[in-house]
C-alpha cells in the first residue's frame, strides 16, 4: 500500500476515535486564529517512485482559520512550493538513461479540517501541546517546466506523450497530514507540520503513460530537442513505457509556523 494511502488511513481512524472522546469534554468558546508558515516541498511519483520524504524545494503559506472549542477547527489555507526532479541523479541507470526532468510550480489553495488531540490551551483548554491532524479539500494549480540550452518550455500544452487534448493544470487535490503545536506565551502559537496531498492527476511531473508515435521537438538554438524522448540513444521506443503507471502524483509540504489566536476575554467556566 502506498505511503499516503496508509497514512489517510491513520489520519481516519485516529480522527474518528478522538471525536467521540472530545464530544464528552469540549468546553471553551470559539475564536479566530491567523497563521503562516514556511518550510519544504517534495514530490512522489514517475521520477521518484520509492522516496516519500524526498525534498526538491522551498514552500511557504498562510491561513485564517475558525476554532469552534480547543479541539476542532476549520481554515483557509494557501501554500506555494516548488518542486522538481531530474533522472541525470537518480541511482537508477535505466531512470539515468531516460533523462528526463521537470521544475513545477505549486499554488494550492484549500479548506482544512483540523483536529487536536488534547485539550489544548487555548480556547478554553488545559495542555500547551497537542498533537493534531488535519484533511481537507483543495485547488492546485501546477505548471511543470524543463529548461533546455537555457531556454525554458512550458510542458502542459506540448502534449509530450501524444495525448490527444492538453491535461488541465487546475485540478482537485486531497490534503492530510498531522502536526504539532505548542502554545508558548499567550495568544501566540508555533508549530510544526506535515502534510501530503492527492492530486487528481499523473501529471505534475508531465509524465504519466507511454512514449508517443509523434514525438514533441523544440528548437533551441540551432538544435532541435526530442522533449518526449531526451535520452542520448532515443530509447523511447513508440508505445513502451514512459511513466511508471500509477494514477496519480503525489506532493508534501513539510513546513514549521507561528499563529496568533484572537481569544474573547469572556471567562471560561470548566
Amino acid at each position: 500500500m502506498a505511503p499516503g494511502k496508509q497514512l489517510l488511513i491513520i489520519v481516519f481512524l485516529f480522527f474518528s476515535a478522538q471525536l467521540v472522546h472530545a464530544q464528552r469534554t469540549i468546553v471553551g468558546e470559539p475564536s479566530w486564529e491567523v497563521g503562516m508558515m514556511a518550510g519544504g516541498a517534495g514530490y512522489m511519483g514517475d521520477l521518484n517512485q520509492n522516496n516519500p520524504f524526498q525534498i526538491s524545494g522551498l514552500s511557504g503559506g498562510a491561513y485564517v482559520k475558525r476554532n469552534f472549542n480547543q479541539y476542532v477547527g476549520i481554515r483557509l489555507n494557501y501554500t506555494y512550493g516548488q518542486i522538481r526532479a531530474d533522472d541525470a541523479y537518480s541511482g537508477n541507470e535505466q531512470f539515468r538513461e531516460r533523462n528526463l526532468r521537470f521544475k513545477t510550480a505549486l499554488n494550492e489553495f484549500s479548506g482544512l479540517v483540523d483536529f487536536n488531540f488534547f485539550n489544548f490551551s487555548l480556547g478554553g483548554g488545559t495542555r500547551q501541546f497537542t498533537p493534531y491532524l488535519f484533511s481537507g479539500v483543495g485547488l492546485l494549480v501546477f505548471k511543470p517546466t524543463v529548461d533546455v540550452y537555457g531556454d525554458k518550455y512550458s510542458l502542459a500544452g506540448l502534449k509530450t506523450e501524444g495525448q490527444e487534448n492538453a491535461y488541465k493544470n487546475a485540478v482537485l487535490t486531497i490534503p492530510y497530514g498531522l502536526g504539532l503545536r505548542y502554545n508558548y506565551k499567550d495568544t501566540w502559537s508555533v508549530f510544526t507540520e506535515l502534510g501530503y496531498r492527492t492530486p487528481l492527476t499523473d501529471y505534475i511531473d508531465d509524465v504519466s503513460g507511454r512514449y508517443p508515435t509523434n514525438p514533441t521537438l523544440v528548437k533551441s538554438g540551432d538544435n532541435w530537442v526530442n522533449l518526449s524522448d531526451p535520452s542520448a540513444n532515443q530509447i523511447g521506443v513508440p508505445g513502451t513505457q514512459r511513466g511508471d503507471f500509477r494514477k496519480r502524483d503525489t506532493y508534501l509540504f513539510v513546513s514549521i509556523g507561528i499563529s496568533f489566536t484572537f481569544v474573547s476575554s469572556k471567562c471560561y467556566s470548566f
